[in-house]
């Protein structure tokens, strides 16, 4: 009994310190970007020691996490969230098709975007669009049709934006536009994986937008200095690795045990909240379909410690195993970074572009150059 009580005091001091480590809003939405700047070497992450420290707290959390998920207290955890979060299970459905029509509402409110504040563009028909979509989502006849709406919207984008923009929210897309068609569905096999797809699109735009804070940690400098209570007395060169570690294993979260998912949900739901205060109805608006995604993700009474709906090879190490998430993580990051850094090389070189952003230019319309070095007045510097 004693060795119980103290696993949850670990459980309950490292999950509060994983959620004093923010994941800050959406960079491109309050701060100038270059696209094609080169990124910080992933070297330079790997020599970092506060990122090694964020990621030794994360996996001292899941390993407590699962300790305790296997006990009577972890078992009386899940039943207690099980009765609290049934009324918003029960209407899962509902509860999501008013959160995905309520934000294609206020973004055609809004005007003169695609999808997020980033997407600028001078197109009125677009805003009609998503007028359009929002109208679909409350008829399962209809639900495909803004599912596709969903999806063109982001091809269109392809117009006026670059694709490594663009596949920052990708991934949320596909998997609210998945949902869509999944829940339409009378195949009850399909049906039944609507929100596992929604989970997967989720998690992994959380895990992709994260690498932004070790490719481009001066992105976030302007935000620091304007904000400083956003690092909680940290140093800058503490919290942006740190904060970046957070969001990346928080996504990952979500494809883990039902214990940990669900507190991944909740933390990131904690974070969400938070930076709402500091950034306003723009960070609320733009992460509306992530948060209400981990609403259900939070409320979800399933048991299964499956990521994905498959059987997994006898030779690997069985999902839910103590060996089994530090194995994970590592193979999270590796296929991440590399895809993260290895596109950017194949779109804009080695070098990338070597440019410094000096005005928020990103956050008005420019018909010609609407965002990437063009759109602002830049003079060279070097990476180090």
């Amino acid at each position: 009994m004693t060795n119980t009580k103290r696993v949850g005091g670990v459980l309950a001091a490292l999950g509060a310190a994983i959620w004093a480590l923010p994941a800050e809003a959406h960079v491109k939405w309050f701060a100038p970007y270059i696209v094609d700047a080169t990124p910080q070497p992933i070297s330079a992450t790997l020599t970092n020691t506060w990122f090694w420290t964020g990621i030794g707290l994360v996996l001292a959390f899941f390993l407590a996490t699962l300790a305790v998920e296997r006990t009577f207290i972890g078992r009386g955890v899940l039943s207690g969230l099980d009765r609290i979060s049934a009324p918003l299970w029960n209407r899962g459905d509902d509860f999501m098709r008013v959160a995905i029509g309520g934000f294609f509402v206020a973004i055609f409110a809004v005007g003169g975007i695609y999808l997020t504040p980033d997407l600028k563009t001078n197109s009125e028909l677009i805003s009609w669009a998503q007028l359009l979509i929002a109208i679909c989502v409350f008829s399962r006849r209809t639900m495909p049709i803004a599912a596709a709406g969903i999806i063109a919207l982001w091809v269109v984008a392809l117009r006026e934006y670059d694709l490594f923009h663009l596949l920052d929210y990708l991934a949320l897309g596909v998997g609210v536009a998945a949902y869509l068609v999944m829940a339409s569905t009378d195949n009850p096999k399909w049906h039944a994986r609507r929100f596992m797809a929604l989970r997967w699109g989720i998690a992994i735009a959380l895990m992709w937008s994260s690498l932004e804070k070790f490719a481009y940690p001066d992105w976030f400098y302007p935000l620091v200095e304007e904000k400083p209570f956003l690092t909680f007395g940290m140093p800058r060169d503490v919290f942006i690795p740190m904060a970046g570690v957070s969001e990346f294993t928080l996504g990952f979260g979500l494809l883990w045990t039902p214990m940990v998912r669900r507190l991944s949900a909740v933390s990131l739901l904690l974070i969400f909240f938070t930076a709402v205060y500091p950034f306003g109805r723009i960070d609320l608006v733009g992460h509306a379909m992530i948060m209400a995604s981990l609403f259900l993700v939070a409320a979800d009474p399933c048991r299964e410690a499956k990521v994905v709906a498959v059987k997994m090879p006898r030779t690997l190490p069985r999902f839910g195993n103590m060996a089994s998430v530090p194995a994970g993580l590592a193979v999270a990051l590796v296929v991440f970074v590399t895809g993260y850094w290895g596109l950017h090389g194949v779109f804009y070189g080695l070098e990338g572009a070597d440019y410094q952003p000096t005005e928020l230019s990103t956050h008005t319309p420019n018909k010609e150059h609407p965002h990437g070095s063009q759109a602002v007045q830049v003079a060279p510097h070097s990476h180090h």
